[in-house]
């Protein structure tokens, strides 16, 4: 397990890596805004090697995000994309999934209730 942190905000973004039956899960809590985009790139983007090309990522821990962490989320599923893989959503609270939905990330990525809806579909 791996953990990311943005060093000069303790607390503000937390990821934890995981891996379940060969698909990645991506833990994240705190909130997702401009000043921790490159701690959220680098939970959600490979840069390089094997990495498995299915990704879950957990927002049931993020209180809050903007543009930003929109944007990394639709890079991330193109990436996926181009390696025949995927991305989802799970846990979103109900304020991050409004955002989702304003923008219509929820149409681009599917968005779970819950880790085994995720993890089945």
């Amino acid at each position: 397990m791996s953990q990311h942190e943005k060093a000069d905000r303790p607390g503000r973004l937390h990821a934890e890596h995981r891996m379940a039956g060969g698909i990645r899960v991506v833990t994240l809590r705190g909130e997702i805004d401009h000043d921790v985009q490159d701690v959220l790139s680098e939970a959600l983007l490979v840069q390089s090697g094997a990495v498995p090309p299915r990704t879950v990522a957990d927002l049931s821990g993020v209180t809050f995000m903007d543009s930003s962490g929109i944007n990394i989320f639709v890079a991330a599923h193109q990436q996926a994309s181009g390696a025949d893989g995927w991305v989802r959503i799970v846990g979103a609270q109900t304020a991050v999934l409004r955002v989702l939905e304003l923008v219509g990330v929820d149409t681009l990525i599917p968005c779970h209730p819950t880790m085994e809806q995720a993890l089945a579909s």
